[in-house]
């Protein structure tokens, strides 16, 4: 058999499986299977590059995967589902870092010849180096190595000549690439991406982390086409268009334009434009737990909050007692609760929680009316009713879960300060809404023994 034929036939396999393995992934019920399928496709492309011709340093081949599947299976085992964004951040910076060494090694070595593929290599080097950077800013945020966002003077300034001054070198670069130049075009483009990351905060990081996924992806695709590798240009086509796609969901979700994400990110400074009216009142888990045992219908927001106490799995067990009582529960969820795309999504069902009790915000608002009780477990700005009131505010007209709409309100939350984005919530100072303070772990815990003494 030819074995450029055999490398075809597999690449195309291949290129099916990546994409019937997304689609999978885009219901709960199916997700696994696909992550399966993707999984067995790059397994495949991987072994498929040894039958390549001229292809040489098997060892290091076998080295690099051994020790990169190593580490990777290792840190898999042993992550924290709260610690799921920060390796989901780091991992897509990974693949842009990758596709920008491709760029660097092929330039290095001569082997970038015509316009087009200089200009798709340069292209790929820029966005790979900013999608490298910024994805370990990301991670250095979400890991709490950095603790706040830092705002240049003049950041947006900064931001357009670092990138004005980065494309003029690429151009350079296409007319004549030489050491110097490459040089000094890795080291700007990598210095973009940190430039462009650090300063926004978590309130805007499952959009970022969209983001540059699909800056990882076009950069692939881009190197794959320099390297002639098909698999390469599949995969990354797949990864960049539903990246990009994503992201324009999240940003749809927040109601910002992505523009705004980047140059006006919503900080750790940001403050609503008027002052809140009222004061937050407090309630004990005995009442809290009696509101909700004697209740007919009980919506729980998770947030944030939930995943730093790790509470999922105490919420599926108040669940339980709950509807043992003859409760009806739903779990809402906003599209950018938590710090990546699907974050509440993900720790439900690694709590057990079926996919058939987990709504969308589209989904459940407009029943929010008739639940007697809204639970918001650690979630802040995506319950915030300024977005709906307030146009002095930096949420102003992003969709929220209408939790102070409900009969009544419970809040879990660990003090009294505003969350991540600074920004004060109304919800906390509502007439219908009580405040149950200390970490959602504890909390709930101590609410499921209520319900447990209550049920009899």
């Amino acid at each position: 058999m030819d074995a450029k034929w055999f490398i075809d036939a597999s690449y195309f396999i291949v290129a099916v499986l990546f994409i019937l393995g997304l689609k999978a992934m885009s219901s709960p019920v199916t997700a696994k299977k696909g992550i399966q399928w993707a999984g067995v496709a790059m397994v495949a492309a991987t072994l498929v590059t040894f039958f390549s011709p001229g292809m040489h340093n098997f060892g290091w081949m076998i080295a690099a995967i051994v020790i990169g599947g190593g580490v990777a299976w290792w840190a898999g085992k042993v992550v924290k589902m709260t610690d799921m964004p920060q390796m989901v951040a780091i991992y897509n910076g990974m693949g842009g870092g990758a596709a920008a060494g491709i760029a660097a090694l092929e330039f290095a070595r001569g082997h970038v010849h015509g316009v087009t593929a200089t200009t798709l290599a340069v292209l790929g080097a820029l966005i790979g180096s900013v999608a490298f950077s910024g994805s370990c800013i990301a991670f250095a945020k979400l890991q709490g190595i950095m603790q706040k966002a830092h705002r240049l003077p003049a950041q947006n300034a900064v931001n357009v000549v670092l990138a004005l001054a980065a494309v003029a070198l690429g151009l350079a670069i296409i007319m004549e690439p030489t050491g110097g130049k490459l040089i000094a075009f890795f080291l700007l483009s990598l210095a973009l991406g940190v430039i462009l990351t650090n300063p926004i905060g978590g309130a805007d990081m499952p959009v970022v982390i969209s983001l540059l996924n699909a800056f990882t992806g076009l950069a692939v695709g881009f190197e794959g086409y320099v390297l002639g590798n098909p698999a390469l240009i599949i995969a990354g086509i797949v990864v960049g268009a539903s990246g990009t796609l994503l992201t324009q969901l999240m940003a749809k979700a927040m109601n910002r334009p992505i523009a705004n994400v980047i140059f006006t990110p919503i900080t750790g400074e940001a403050q609503a434009g008027g002052a809140i009216e009222g004061t937050m009142k407090e309630v004990s888990a005995l009442d809290a737990a009696a509101m909700m045992r004697y209740a007919q219908r009980v919506f729980i927001i998770p947030g944030y909050g939930m995943a730093v106490a790790q509470a999922q799995h105490k919420v599926w067990e108040m669940t339980e007692l709950l509807e043992e009582a003859g409760v009806e529960v739903k779990f809402a969820i906003h599209p950018v609760a938590g710090r990546m795309p699907g974050h509440m999504n993900v720790l439900l069902a690694e709590a057990g929680v079926p996919y058939d009790k987990i709504f969308d915000l589209e989904e459940i608002n407009a029943e929010f009316p008739q639940a007697d009780v809204a639970l918001v477990i650690g979630a802040n700005d995506v319950v915030n009713p300024v977005a709906r009131t307030d146009k002095g505010s930096p949420i102003y007209g992003m969709p929220i879960l209408d939790a102070d709409r409900a009969q009544n309100c419970i809040c879990i939350k660990r003090g009294r300060g505003a969350g991540y984005s600074g920004i004060e919530n109304a919800l906390f100072y509502s007439e219908n809404t009580r405040m149950l303070y200390g970490s959602a772990q504890k909390a709930i815990n101590e609410v499921i023994q209520h319900i447990k003494a209550l049920n009899g």
